[in-house]
């Protein structure tokens, strides 16, 4: 064969392969996937078709291996088990008629049941949010389990690491999990091993990315929840990693970018909630379900009046629990929906919740950040603000050079949810996250306040002013919407 004939049977392969790819695609990318991911993922096979190929074999699939599936399914009935009969609430006339409906949406989903008698101080300085949690560690008589996407032993987060240091020198049993491929972008990732592992803490990695070591999840599929637990007696969440609040990168200390966060703070039964989630966590990553410490604590006083559903989500469950959960609020609210997203880069389904929310005469203000630090989500992000403008969303631009990071919404005067979840479809589809349903007037006061300080920092977008926008950035917002697809 000369060298005609092989460069004309090559193109003949190369076209029939390319040709099968198209189709296969048209059959196995739409099954089981959200049409606009669909779309996103043929798109991508169909102008690139090899690298295509190849990147929806890496992580076309938002679903986690099939040991961790195994040990999800485990861990859902091990929640349904361990809080079966838990729930304990008093329907007062103050209760939303809507509200049973939500509640049982989220148990169906795989939630804590919704349980009364709490107590929820919602925080939002960062240091002393720091400050506050290493003097509840101070207090542990019998456990202390630490969450975090990111956690980072610096300076700011000494406080926090000195605490543990003396809670194991107390006997008491710290175990801390965080995320791999979080921590390994993150400076200092060794230093914090080996000051973890020097203080005696029991702590694993969580969703590890290591192929040469046997232990391979996708490298986009990450835990991306933040939890202390102390004693079942206190809990905290929210959206803030321990690191310093410049994430010590030298792109953000040149911009002089620092993040804004918002913690909660619960006394009550639903700690024991919160300690659950963390226990299915460990067993993930360590085979070792820590059901001595399972048992609910309940104590009830006179503050602890709030109703709370503590509800988790990620690739190990069959439906997006935080995205139901969200959609299912919005059109209940009858009055208001503020939410406050630093990725918000919502789906087709929640762009019609707010919008038809407009359109039936329900406020509904968005929170995010004036700058980005995520180049591509912060363009994706952009390109919903027209059309949420003209339905009548008030936009929030929080001033530079401050990263509004606080991740929650509330509905009305009645309800309102804080957690780590983003309104993004890695958030929905990709990350393990925890979100904290509140129903009690005294919390969304807490709220309202937060969200008056934000408006104090921040100035509202006006459509005129976005109609001004470059062409360049339209371009660039366009072709990040069409990527973010691609989950």
């Amino acid at each position: 064969m000369n060298q005609a004939e092989f460069s004309f049977w090559l193109t003949v392969v190369a076209l029939a392969v390319d040709f099968v790819i198209r189709v296969v695609a048209i059959i196995i990318v739409p099954r089981n996937r959200r049409p606009s991911s669909a779309l996103g993922w043929l798109l991508a096979i169909f102008f690139i078709p090899y690298i295509g190929v190849i990147l929806f074999l890496l992580i076309g699939s938002p679903r986690l291996g099939r040991k961790r599936r195994r040990r999800q399914r485990e861990i859902n009935q091990f929640i349904l088990d361990s809080t079966e009969g838990f729930d304990k609430v008093a329907h007062d006339k103050s209760w939303p008629v809507w509200l049973d409906r939500v509640v049982e949406l989220n148990r169906n989903l795989g939630a804590i049941p919704l349980v009364g008698g709490n107590s929820a101080q919602m925080q939002i300085d960062y240091e002393k949010n720091i400050i506050d949690i290493a003097a509840d560690i101070d207090k542990a008589q019998n456990f202390v389990h630490v969450e975090f996407y990111i956690l980072s032993s610096d300076p700011v987060t000494e406080p926090v690491f000195q605490a543990m240091e003396r809670a194991v020198q107390r006997g008491v049993e710290v175990r801390v999990l965080f995320d791999h491929v979080a921590a390994m972008r993150t400076v200092g990732y060794r230093k914090t091993k080996k000051r973890l592992t020097k203080i005696g803490v029991d702590w694993h990695l969580m969703l590890p990315f290591l192929p040469f070591q046997g232990k391979y999840e996708r490298p986009d599929l990450r835990n991306h929840r933040k939890l202390v637990i102390i004693d079942g007696n206190i809990g905290w969440m929210g959206s803030q990693n321990l690191i310093d609040s410049s994430y010590l990168k030298k792109s953000n200390l040149k911009r002089g970018l620092h993040w804004k966060d918002a913690m909660v703070r619960l006394r009550g039964p639903i700690v024991a909630g919160l300690n659950a989630i963390f226990i299915t966590d460990w067993y993930s990553e360590t085979d070792v379900l820590l059901t001595r410490e399972a048992e609910p604590i309940v104590a009830f006083h006179e503050d602890q009046t709030l109703d709370c559903q503590i509800v988790p989500s990620g690739p190990g469950f069959a439906s997006e629990n935080n995205l139901r959960l969200f959609l299912t609020l919005m059109y209940s609210a009858q009055e208001k929906i503020i939410i406050t997203s630093p990725y918000f880069v919502p789906d087709e389904s929640l762009m019609y919740a707010i919008t038809s929310a407009c359109q039936r005469g329900v406020r509904v203000e968005l929170f995010v950040s004036e700058i980005g630090d995520q180049a591509l989500v912060y363009h994706a992000q952009r390109s919903y603000y027209e059309a949420l403008l003209r339905a009548g969303v008030v936009i929030w631009l929080y001033k530079a050079p401050t990263i509004l990071h606080s991740k929650h919404m509330s509905i009305d005067d009645e309800v309102a949810v804080i957690g780590s979840s983003n309104m993004d479809m890695r958030s929905f589809s990709l990350n393990l996250e925890v979100s904290l349903m509140v129903r009690g007037a005294s919390f969304v006061k807490q709220m309202r306040d937060v969200e008056d300080a934000y408006r104090e920092m921040s100035r509202a977008l006006t459509l005129e002013e976005w109609k001004k926008q470059p062409l360049r950035s339209t371009v660039l917002d366009g072709l990040a919407r069409l990527t973010s697809s691609l989950q």
